[in-house]
């Protein structure tokens, strides 16, 4: 019998392990001489520094037999030039199919095999990503010879996980929240966060993006920003229209800062972003969100919490126009607007 695989080399591309804190690859010995001599070469400390070692180095796989070898050109050619975000959830994904699909031959694979996957899967969300990813590097086999269509392409409907609740917030309870007092002239996360929340609501950005705002984007004309290039966005750079409550959003915020000639708008006490560009990620922010959102509850009238996405939403659904809640949001189709932002119920007509 085989030797039964570590735990932490499971899902992993063929001829890979993790030892001593970093990926190897075990080179063939034909190929040992592309690969200098070694029996072992290191890839990397982190999955994502292995995998683009080794795509710099392998050879493109001509020819895919089973999902395994689809999955290894899909992470080689396609997950790299993803978000970090993004890339760090679609090498999860790779890997729990793998687990599951991986020696399956490319033809064999059926709808009732996905509802089977899907249905076994505790995480009904993570489950619909490794749906998602997986018919994605089925479109990606056609496109490179392997199939001549896609084999479960609509023909399945996975229902969709309970929803969360859609949280529409009140006017009375942004003034509440706004109003929460600092403990103390040292206090400068209280006056930070109200300061947030006044210019997101004014602006609508994403948190990524408000993150990553400097001094110097308020121009003349108004707010000079690129949104975070995502699915359902432009990508493209936008002026936000100057406006006096725009402008003393802004300077609400810079003089809020803890650390007055920092480069952002919003930072730490030494002047650092909360936004990690590494892993795109604002881990340390949303630790103060949920801190500063306790004592809001404790400390105010607001009784439900609020995320830091539902001031998005709030801004989107107080513009009349949804055309331009979609441009201000940045959005390329306003369908993702009103679907996804949109949360005032609609006002109609009743029968005369």
């Amino acid at each position: 019998m085989p030797k039964p695989l570590n735990p932490e080399n499971k899902g992993l591309p063929y001829r890979w392990r993790f030892k001593h804190g970093a990926y190897y690859y075990r080179v063939p010995i034909q190929q040992r001489s592309s690969w200098n001599n070694q029996v072992e070469f290191r890839l990397g400390k982190t999955k994502h520094e292995a995998y683009t070692t080794w795509s710099n180095r392998v050879e493109i796989i001509e020819s895919a037999k089973d999902i395994s070898a689809l999955l290894d050109r899909y992470t080689l050619e396609v997950i790299p030039y993803k978000s970090p975000k993004t890339r760090k959830s679609n090498l999860l994904a790779v890997e729990n199919i793998r687990r599951v699909f991986g020696e399956m031959a490319l033809g064999d694979i059926r709808p009732k095999d996905i509802y089977n996957y899907v249905s076994k899967r505790a995480k009904k969300r993570a489950a619909e990503m490794d749906r998602a990813l997986l018919s994605h590097a089925f479109t990606k086999a056609v496109e490179w010879g392997y199939l001549d269509r896609h084999p479960f392409k609509g023909e399945v409907r996975i229902k969709e996980a309970v929803k969360k609740e859609k949280r529409y917030i009140e006017d009375w309870e942004i003034e509440e929240a706004i109003s929460l007092k600092p403990r103390g002239p040292k206090d400068w996360i209280t006056r930070m966060m109200a300061a947030y929340v006044r210019l997101k609501l004014v602006t609508g950005l994403r948190m990524t993006d408000m993150l990553q705002l400097r001094p110097y984007d308020l121009k003349e004309d108004g707010l000079h920003v690129t949104p975070s290039k995502t699915q359902h966005s432009t990508g493209k750079r936008m002026i936000i229209k100057f406006t006096p409550a725009l402008s003393e959003a802004f300077q609400a915020a810079l003089a809020a800062r803890p650390f007055a000639i920092a480069p952002w708008v919003f930072c730490t006490r030494r002047g650092i972003s909360y936004f990690n560009p590494d892993t795109a990620e604002c881990s340390g922010f949303n630790s103060l969100w949920q801190r500063w959102m306790k004592r809001v509850i404790n400390e105010t009238e607001v009784e439900l919490k609020f995320s830091e996405r539902d001031i998005r939403a709030k801004t989107s659904s107080d513009i009349k126009n949804l055309d331009d809640a979609s441009a201000l949001l940045g959005h390329a189709d306003s369908r993702v607007t009103s679907k996804h932002y949109r949360r005032k119920p609609e006002m109609v007509n009743p029968l005369k």
